[in-house]
């Protein structure tokens, strides 16, 4: 008889939690993939019931081994594939029609391989969904949960990693066997370790989901190679990092850190963004730590892991050496957070507990000859002095040094207070016995101060994040329709980039701030509208087949009079007249000379898989030269605005040096959120660059002075 389970709502329950699981692919061969998770099961101590299954078996490690699924007298949980490719597909459907709630495919050989192993990932999927069982791979490493209740070990790891509050997302499989190793090595624990393979069902998001949800999980680890749904990642995500409470901190390795896909030549936006920037965006707004490497993603995860976040920014060194204490002070200043300032009292006291020839102010240098009794005074003195929100401390092993005493003094500080300590101790073998100490007792250690001074930067930045203010994403009255039927008209005629003009008149309907400008279209024409705006006036060639005005001499700046406009009118006329191939010229646009202010840019380029993608940085030759630009996934809240403005590496020119005024950020701000609206509602605008957008001083707002926007022809209009 056949038992078909299919509830309504899916839940990784019995993907982590079961209480039965059927092993497809047991294998008695210590080579096999299938014998190291049937092993590991048992060696990791799973608290359930294990069903070998092989035909040519009748019993593996004393357990009997059936010959098909069909004959396990019971229902399962979890169905542990190993089996050839060619068969999984039958496999998981027998194994669903027998009650497994969930499948963990282990097996190779989908879409990895390409041709027939696409056709097979697809009846994979296909099955997953009728059945409504979440599938874990194929193409995987497994499934580890360290909870004691469960103890279970679905991998082919070497090693049943110790319980910890660390769960840890890969994409890579071999990554993950090499992580365990390096984990085991620094005595670090997860609560749960997941190999998501080809991610044909279960992706990051299904995981999160769970994860949010865990009380055995303090902090998440992701190594990814994509994402499958940007907009949903930023908004799961942003409630785990920052809404929930507890709330959760998310390190990142994202791979491909050099510009990947294809990049469009006709705007800057287009040019700038690559893939990784595109993270980056997705990354910042979701409040995801982004590291560069696994020393760095686990150094982060220890003082996360086992430390409190720090309610400042504001630091102390205590050293034994002063070169290092110099070292962890610039750390500490580059990484964002601030020497601290010890209370008068707190020096008082210093001298009171230390030698002369000590130093009192911070970096707090104990002298080299210091043992544990000194450390442990130095310290309890610093910690309760209220300018002090953590504690960095420093260890080089010298012949008087009694390091494991003074690794016990730190421990017992560390149990006491409610502030961070992160500690170095440098050297390998010296320090060892110490930093064994450390470790056991959960203190964060670091091989060198910049570790340390890298990690607490983090932390504390991580904080500021929790603290942010909460704002919304704006909603402005716009002429909905006005826009519509630029593009309407534009999409009608297969035409991809809009006319100067035609860009204008979709800004001016969403309330962008622009230049008085006029379209003429001869030289009575182009004298009058010059003299109705007021001169010096530009003049713009005005033609659907010059994205790059520019080039062809169709600009002309800072006509001061009625002759300078028609000399340059007859000169663009002639430009255009001996360019092959023959242009559709429609004109000149006539727009005021903006006042001089600073330039910056505005775009939008529609990722194909996360949608519009805003782009913000200095303009003019800044956006080329420099490429200080930053970028957001639309839509974008308030913050998230200012939040662009604020992480361009010149922000400083922005906010105002050497006597000049500030801009008046909060105009380019309302323009990036109309930009952001401007490109939700309107999914058949490809790119928009406004370039420059001319900033005033503080309150004496913008101006647009060029735009240029671009629609996919093959769009049809309206769509959601």
């Amino acid at each position: 008889m056949k038992l078909s389970v299919k509830p309504e709502k899916r839940t990784l329950k019995s993907l982590f939690e079961p209480k039965s699981i059927a092993i497809i692919g047991a294998s008695r061969r210590p080579e096999a993939v299938g014998y190291a998770i049937l092993n590991n099961l048992i060696a990791g101590g799973f608290k359930g019931k294990i069903f070998p299954v092989n035909p040519k078996a009748d019993e593996i490690f004393g357990a009997h081994c059936f010959s098909s699924l069909k004959e396990i007298p019971e229902t399962i949980d979890l169905a542990l594939i190993i089996v050839p490719s060619t068969t999984v597909p039958s496999i998981l459907k027998e194994s669903a029609e027998k009650g497994a709630q969930a499948a963990i495919i282990i097996s190779a050989g989908f879409r990895e391989i390409g041709g027939e192993g696409i056709k097979l990932e697809a009846e994979v999927k296909k099955i997953a969904d009728e059945f409504h069982i979440p599938v874990l791979g194929p193409n995987c490493l497994g499934m580890i949960n360290t909870d004691p209740s469960f103890a279970i070990n679905a991998s082919f790891s070497r090693t049943m990693p110790r319980a910890g509050n660390i769960a840890f997302l890969s994409q890579s499989g071999a990554l993950c066997a090499a992580i365990l190793d390096y984990a085991k090595g620094k005595n670090i624990g997860f609560s749960k370790f997941v190999s998501l393979g080809n991610k044909t069902d279960l992706n990051e998001l299904d995981m999160l989901q769970y994860l949010k949800n865990d009380s055995k999980t303090d902090v998440i680890l992701m190594y990814l190679e994509d994402l499958v749904n940007g907009r949903v990642f930023i908004d799961m995500v942003r409630e785990i990092t920052g809404e929930i409470s507890p709330s959760k901190p998310i390190l990142a390795i994202k791979s491909g850190r050099t510009p990947q896909g294809a990049k469009a030549a006709s705007s800057h936006t287009g040019s700038l963004m690559g893939s990784d920037e595109v993270y980056d965006a997705i990354f910042a707004q979701a409040g995801v730590l982004r590291v560069d490497s696994v020393e760095e993603l686990f150094n982060f995860a220890i003082g996360f892991a086992n430390q409190p976040l720090p309610q400042g920014n504001r630091v102390v060194v205590v050293t034994n050496a002063g070169g290092p204490g110099i070292m962890a002070t610039d750390a500490c200043v580059r990484y964002g957070l601030e020497m601290a300032t010890l209370e008068p009292s707190t020096i008082q006291k210093l001298k009171t507990v230390l030698p002369p020839t000590a130093n009192f102010s911070n970096p707090i240098d104990v002298i080299g000859d210091a043992q544990h009794e000194r450390y442990e005074a130095a310290l309890h003195t610093v910690v309760e002095d209220p300018n002090v929100d953590a504690l960095i401390v420093i260890l080089t092993p010298q012949a008087m040094t009694d390091i494991e005493e003074i690794a016990k003094v730190i421990v017992s500080l560390d149990r006491k207070t409610n502030k961070p300590v992160l500690t170095c101790f440098m050297g390998i073998v010296d320090v060892s016995p110490g930093v064994k100490i450390l470790e056991e007792n959960y203190v964060p250690h670091y091989s060198f101060p910049e570790d340390a001074a890298r990690t607490l930067g983090a932390m504390h930045r991580y904080q500021q994040w929790t603290l942010r203010p909460r704002t919304d994403v704006k909603k402005f009255q716009v002429d909905a329709k006005a826009a519509d039927k630029v593009l309407s008209e534009s999409l009608q005629k297969q035409l991809s980039f809009l006319c100067i003009d035609e860009s204008m008149r979709i800004l001016q309907a969403y309330g962008f701030p622009l230049l008085p400008w006029q379209m003429a279209g001869s030289i009575e024409e182009v004298i009058s509208k010059a003299r109705e705006i007021g001169f010096p006036v530009a003049m713009k060639i005005v033609s659907p087949q010059l994205i790059h005005k520019f080039d062809v001499g169709g600009v002309k700046l800072n006509l001061k009079n009625e002759k300078e406009v028609e000399d340059a009118y007859r000169e663009v006329v002639q430009t255009i007249a001996v360019k092959p191939p023959k242009i559709d010229f429609r004109g000149v646009l006539i727009q005021a000379m903006a006042r001089k202010g600073q330039e910056v840019i505005l775009g939008m380029n529609r990722d194909p898989h996360f949608g519009p993608i805003l782009m913000f940085g200095l303009g003019g030759i800044y956006v080329e030269a420099l490429k200080d630009v930053t970028f957001r996934l639309a839509p974008i809240r308030e913050y998230g605005a200012r939040r662009m403005v604020e992480s361009i590496r010149t922000y400083s020119i922005l906010k105002g040096i050497r006597g000049q005024k500030p801009s008046d950020i909060q105009k380019i701000m309302e323009c990036l959120e109309r930009l952001s609206q401007l490109s939700c509602d309107h999914p058949e605008i490809s790119e928009i660059d406004i370039n420059p957008l001319i900033v005033y001083s503080e309150g004496e707002g913008v101006a647009v002075a060029d735009a240029r926007i671009i629609v996919a022809p093959n769009t049809k209009f309206g769509a959601a």
